[in-house]
């Protein structure tokens, strides 16, 4: 079984196809449901973030899966896969497990370094747990991929390189309306998004802080820690007609700030009031599009803060990150090469136990009147050398599969030892990478296949 990723981001995508590719918590069940009802993914976790949907599958056959997971998120975005397919990435075995610890380490993101990604992920896993969808090929990959994220942020500066999408967002806010401090804030949202944006709100000088939420009560949490107020959504438009600043990060499906709501607030604002700057960081958007054609607001969603964060440049820290990612996929790859070679040294001992105790029996079939101490002595004996002739071969055998085509030394012990149940393969898939991606031709779905050799 090998991990495949099938995905689109900030990069590949425009914002509504991410949008309508998103899966809000609500949905995931259904989506990981289908994702692993098929015959060929075998477990599933979903990364659904403001800026990238992402399917991570164990999986029994590269092409099938493909397939089926192609379909779930063609069914999803209501887009043709053949159109679809120039929008998404693939990564396969060893890429894909260099893509997943390069996403949790920051790299990956729209502002290269955020932190936040490694939560996500993090509750991406869990949430997929509590739906039983991913195994242990998943529970291998996802606990060590978090490790990494970890190291990484702890071993380097990236934290400091980067941003938060929060804080480049309000970065780009002032420079469209000027400066913020001082100046009162909405936010709209209080989960980890929303909570993040009060508690940088508050750092960088903003006065008053409302937070407003579905659920009030954990609006009031919030708000109590950045010292603001909390309130429903029940509030939106008299809140907004006292903001100066909007920052809205829901996980709602429809529109949160409608036209007829924003409307409604500058007229209450005033014809002398600033500009209305609202930093939508939702995906799906929380903000009616008829409302960036009002004038006196300025909207900045995703797809303005990619424009504008598209030319960073890297850092050392970045550089330091990325080696500490490639390093660890390699120790990945040789773990998992070794415990592969677990079931062809289980089976080949337990071969040899079965002609040792075969050339047992015959041997006292032959011997009726050998007493029980010889006989024990004799069984001693020739399960010792029997033990002492494959020692070196299986301990060898696991020292070399941690090398890159390691394998290969286990596929001869099976076809040697014509060991059942454990069948050379007839083929394995090479996805040639092209770029950053893991595709043939540009076509994510179509990929060469090789004759794995014994």
């Amino acid at each position: 079984m090998s991990v495949v990723v099938v995905g689109l981001n900030h990069r590949t995508a425009p914002v509504r196809l991410l949008e309508r590719a998103s899966v809000p918590s609500p949905e995931l069940g259904g989506v990981l449901a289908e994702l692993i009802s098929g015959a060929h993914v075998a477990e599933a976790v979903v990364l659904s973030t403001c800026n990238r949907v992402e399917v991570y599958a164990a999986v029994n056959t590269f092409h099938g899966a493909l397939h089926e997971i192609g379909q779930v998120l063609s069914a999803r975005t209501g887009v043709h896969i053949a159109e679809l397919a120039d929008h998404l990435y693939v990564h396969y075995a060893d890429a894909a497990v260099r893509h997943l610890f390069t996403v949790v380490s920051g790299l990956d993101s729209l502002v290269v370094g955020e932190p936040q990604i490694l939560g996500q992920m993090r509750e991406a896993y869990n949430a997929a747990d509590g739906h039983g969808a991913p195994g242990r090929m998943l529970h291998e990959v996802m606990q060590q991929a978090l490790r990494v994220g970890k190291r990484v942020h702890t071993d380097t500066d990236i934290d400091h390189a980067g941003q938060s999408v929060v804080t480049a967002a309000l970065r780009l806010g002032s420079e469209r309306v000027g400066s913020l401090s001082g100046r009162r804030a909405l936010v709209v949202g209080a989960g980890s998004l929303g909570a993040l944006a009060a508690a940088t709100l508050r750092r960088d000088g903003i006065g008053d802080i409302t937070v407003l939420n579905r659920t009030p009560e954990t609006a009031h949490r919030v708000a109590a820690g950045v010292g603001g107020r909390g309130g429903d959504l029940t509030e939106i438009r008299a809140a907004l007609a006292e903001a100066d600043v909007v920052v809205t990060a829901t996980g709602a499906t429809e529109a949160v700030l409608t036209y007829q709501d924003v409307s409604a607030a500058l007229e209450a604002r005033g014809p002398n009031a600033a500009d209305l700057a609202i930093l939508d960081l939702a995906v799906p958007r929380d903000t009616e599009r008829a409302v960036d054609m009002l004038p006196g607001v300025v909207v900045l969603d995703i797809e303005a803060l990619t424009a504008a964060l598209a030319h960073e440049p890297a850092t050392t820290s970045v550089d330091a990150a990325a080696s500490i990612v490639e390093n660890e996929v390699e120790a990945f790859a040789a773990w998992q090469r070794s415990t592969e070679v677990a079931p062809t040294v289980v089976a080949l001992r337990a071969r040899a136990d079965q002609v040792v105790a075969g050339e047992l029996d015959r041997l006292h079939s032959r011997l009726p009147d050998l007493d029980d101490a010889a006989r024990r002595e004799v069984e001693k004996t020739v399960r010792r050398v029997v033990s002492t002739l494959l020692h070196t071969p299986t301990v060898r055998m696991k020292e070399l599969a941690t090398a890159p085509g390691g394998d290969r030394y286990a596929a001869a012990v099976r076809e040697l030892f014509l060991l059942d149940g454990h069948a050379r393969p007839a083929a394995a898939v090479t996805v040639e990478p092209v770029g950053s991606e893991s595709v043939v031709d540009g076509n994510p779905w179509i990929v060469s296949e090789s004759e794995v050799s014994g």
